[in-house]
């Protein structure tokens, strides 16, 4: 064919490519169009109107466990929004506690000590097997009820008592310097990640040894750690003579066993995405930590986890969601999480089209940040092409 002529444009790959995502585009609107006249004319035939004009009503129920002002009186939109700040409390808690534990029982898993892997062994293939719902029960029923038997309250090491009026733990008490104080954490704590990118710099470009930024930062640490033990003030937990603990911060057994239940079970994924991760990297890389004399725990922290990092990260985001859609389950124990009140709602105003849709879009919300987060983090990772 001469090179001059054209390619026909039924045959030219950009044009083929646009027409169908357009025909993709327009089955989805078709689709879409269909679903809600469908709804629409459903409504109609009952007698009613789509609208979420009731978020406006009194909500006349109560929520158990709340972090701002509610009552009976407040309006449905104000019992979601309590609702919703509940689950995030358990997600965010959650997502950092996880990370935690499935980083340590991933490394574990390349321990020495024999007994340390198969017990991590037992942990990853027990809990990753059985349901997250039944483990939920676990925790609930035989753990903390267990605790707090006959209307008792446990006291454990650290001042922590448990009892089935909820689990009451030291917390930092209310003082006037408190905000000084983390203030002064923070800007800390922001200081020491640019001293770290410094070390970082001048160790790849001069070859220098990095230990005055490493003094820098451990002082830094032991600082921070003095002010939080010290410098905040605690308030321990006690037993009054009325029998009620009294002092700290109080959660509920709900709020307890939901975060247990969901820490255990997904960071028991995260701990084989973890292992995963580290053996993707090539066993060349310990062979030349070695060689350079790093002790095996540095060789880990400095040469391999790093590199591990751009397989791990992608795979977290998928449990990270997983976690926050498996928090729904909490209705199940009783704790005050979104799809709590959304039952309630739902068997109040008669309004399951509009309950159910804005259930989803307030986990998709959740999850499209979660992503979000998780995908610019991995962009961070990623090894820079010259």
């Amino acid at each position: 064919m001469n090179g001059s002529e054209k390619v026909p444009i039924w045959r030219d790959e950009r044009y083929v490519q646009i027409a169908f995502q357009a025909l993709v585009l327009l089955i989805i609107v078709i689709g879409v169009r269909f679903c809600f006249g469908n709804m629409f004319s459903n409504l109609a035939q009952q007698g009613r109107q789509f609208s979420f004009t009731f978020l406006l009503s009194q909500a006349g129920f109560n929520i158990g466990e709340t972090l701002v002002p509610y009552d009976t009186t407040s309006p449905y939109y104000w019992a979601f929004f309590v609702s919703f700040l509940n689950a995030l409390r358990l997600i965010l808690v959650g997502i950092a506690a996880t990370t935690v534990l499935g980083v340590i029982a991933g490394i574990a898993s390349f321990s020495d000590n024999w007994l340390l892997r198969k017990l991590n062994l037992v942990y990853v293939e027990v809990v990753r097997n059985t349901p997250l719902l039944l483990q939920l029960f676990v925790w609930y029923f035989a753990v903390f009820f267990g605790f707090s038997d006959k209307g008792k309250t446990s006291q454990f090491p650290g001042s922590i008592f448990v009892s089935k009026k909820g689990i009451v733990i030291p917390w930092p008490a209310s003082s006037p310097l408190l905000g000084v104080l983390l203030t002064l954490l923070l800007v800390g704590a922001i200081a020491a990640y640019f001293i770290w990118k410094r070390r970082i710099t001048r160790m790849e470009e001069q070859g220098a040894s990095g230990q005055p930024e490493q003094l820098v930062l451990l002082s830094m640490a032991a600082i921070g750690l003095l002010v939080v033990l010290f410098g905040l003030g605690w308030e321990m937990p006690r037993i009054a003579a009325s029998g009620n603990v009294e002092g700290g911060l109080r959660v509920s057994v709900e709020y307890g066993a939901m975060l247990c239940g969901l820490v255990f079970y997904t960071g028991a994924f995260i701990a084989e995405i973890v292992r995963a991760g580290i053996q993707s990297v090539s066993k060349g890389q310990w062979e030349a930590a070695r060689a350079l004399g790093l002790p095996t725990s540095s060789a880990m922290r400095l040469v391999v986890f790093p590199q591990a990092l751009r397989v791990i990260l992608p795979s977290l985001s998928s449990q990270y969601i997983n976690l926050a859609k498996n928090s729904s389950l909490a209705l199940a124990i009783g704790y005050p999480e979104i799809f709590a009140t959304a039952q309630t709602t739902l068997n109040q105003s008669g309004r399951p089209v509009e309950v159910i849709l804005l259930i989803m879009a307030i986990y998709l919300s959740i999850t499209l940040f979660i992503s979000l987060v998780m995908n610019t983090l991995n962009r961070l990772v990623q090894f820079k092409e010259r």
